[in-house]
């Protein structure tokens, strides 16, 4: 099946005709293939799911469509105020659908907005906080039990250090020796299995978004305002410290997780400031003080588990994430260790920082 003979049997199944039937690539995410399909009345943003990452169709479509609903009824209410992502049902009334063998999905197009890969200033950065705020606190009354575990053990450090293990074992491609060094660095971080063992028992259990990266969250193009938290397929039982400890991440380096500028991956200290600022206002009322201690830790495990999880992709052949050349998840992972580093050295300033707010 050609691109354009995929995009008109989508543009049938979503009802939008076959004239003037347009389709690209849109976002950079390193899961599914997200396209907008355009006819000259309507626009839709289709998915290619991934089904080796997400084999349960059903309630990952399920998953996010009992968020939508949540976050429908609190904005409706006047007691969420961005814009809420919703699926769109085919002509059939189905969410999802098979075409050709592949699993596809249609999403409501946002308009009037866009994305950033990068923080380029701390006012980027305490406005995609606060929205990541927001949509907690709107799922605070929420029963995260209602949600299945697409990806089960998907913040499971201890279950991510089995399979890097497990791959090192297997050395399935003769990859262990030229990694030395980063292998030896991840053995050397393992206490923090201890750390989070410790620590989770005592944290209330939320509807967690899971993957707050700068770029699932959409920007005003005319106020520079939030506009809307996208991606909801990884929103899943868990703990609000992964959900911080990933805009940490995924924020306060002025470099992209796979860049090789390795001396340039640093922690902004104004961004985490902007971090803290935007995510701890709207949840205020409700956050425990345990999960305010738990920020900590969750911005270290973050900053290494991501790297620890692309290192084992690529000692096992890259079958995960999408590489787009020789090494990539290799360079993804000496990044991501390079911020943890960062992390660890601008320790005692950035605690200052978090528990001063």
């Amino acid at each position: 099946m050609t691109y354009q003979e995929q995009a008109l049997a989508l543009s049938t199944s979503y009802g939008l005709g076959q004239q003037g039937i347009s389709i690209k690539p849109i976002g950079n995410g390193h899961i599914n293939t997200t396209l907008l399909l355009q006819s000259p009345s309507s626009s839709l943003v289709v998915q290619k799911l991934n089904t080796s990452v997400f084999p349960d169709i059903p309630n990952l479509v399920n998953n996010a469509r009992l968020i939508e609903k949540h976050l429908t009824e609190k904005k409706q209410n006047a007691e969420y105020e961005l814009s809420v992502i919703k699926h769109v049902a085919t002509a059939e009334h189905n969410y999802y659908l098979t075409l050709n063998g592949e699993n596809w999905r249609a999403l409501e197009f946002i308009g009037g907005s866009y994305s950033q890969d990068v923080v380029e200033n701390k006012q980027q950065a305490r406005i995609a906080a606060s929205a990541f705020g927001q949509f907690a606190k709107a799922l605070d009354d929420f029963d995260a039990k209602q949600l299945v575990d697409v990806i089960p053990n998907f913040h499971n450090l201890a279950m991510r250090f089995n399979m890097f293990d497990d791959v090192i074992e297997r050395n399935p491609c003769q990859r262990v020796v030229e990694c030395a060094a980063e292998i030896e660095f991840c053995q050397s971080v393992r206490p923090l299995v201890n750390e989070v063992a410790k620590l989770e028992p005592k944290l209330p259990l939320r509807a967690c978004h899971n993957d707050t990266k700068i770029n699932n969250m959409l920007f005003c193009n005319k106020q520079d305002t939030a506009k809307a938290v996208i991606d909801l397929d990884t929103c899943m039982p868990g703990y609000w410290m992964y959900d911080f400890g990933d805009m940490v991440r995924t924020f306060c380096s002025p470099e992209e997780e796979d860049s090789t500028a390795l001396d340039k991956v640093t922690v902004r200290e104004e961004i985490f400031e902007a971090i803290v600022q935007g995510y701890v206002e709207p949840l205020k009322e409700v956050l425990t003080e345990a999960e305010k201690e738990s920020f900590w830790l969750g911005a270290k495990v973050m900053c290494f588990m991501i790297g620890l999880r692309f290192l084992t992709d690529h000692l096992d052949g890259d079958n995960y994430f999408t590489i787009h050349h020789k090494n990539h998840n290799l360079e993804r992972a000496r990044n991501q260790f390079a911020l943890y580093r960062e992390l660890i050295r601008k320790e005692t300033r950035l605690k200052q920082i978090l528990f001063a707010a």
